[in-house]
């Protein structure tokens, strides 16, 4: 059972032999579901949320010209007026 999206379900009991394998399907972008008595009790996803094998590296200067400083970004603001006295 392989692919982005997928759903594994282990068994508590049987969790703690393959756990190298279960970090191998979260990397290849499946959610393991650890179980008990028939019930999830634990997930295991990818910190990043997304497979490790499709993230992109960033490259620097990669957003120039995407974001843009308003020329009065630094004024003070009227609503902190009475404060700046």
């Amino acid at each position: 059972m392989t692919g982005i999206g997928m759903h594994h379900y282990v068994r508590l009991e049987d969790a703690a032999i393959p756990f190298s394998a279960l970090i191998q399907k979260v990397m290849n972008g499946e959610e393991v579901f650890i179980t008990q008595n028939q019930k999830p009790i634990a997930k295991i996803v990818s910190v990043s949320g997304a497979p490790a094998k499709s993230r992109k590296l960033i490259k620097a200067g990669s957003a120039k010209g995407l974001i843009k400083i308003a020329d009065d970004f630094d004024a003070p603001l009227e609503d902190f007026r009475e404060y700046m006295q």
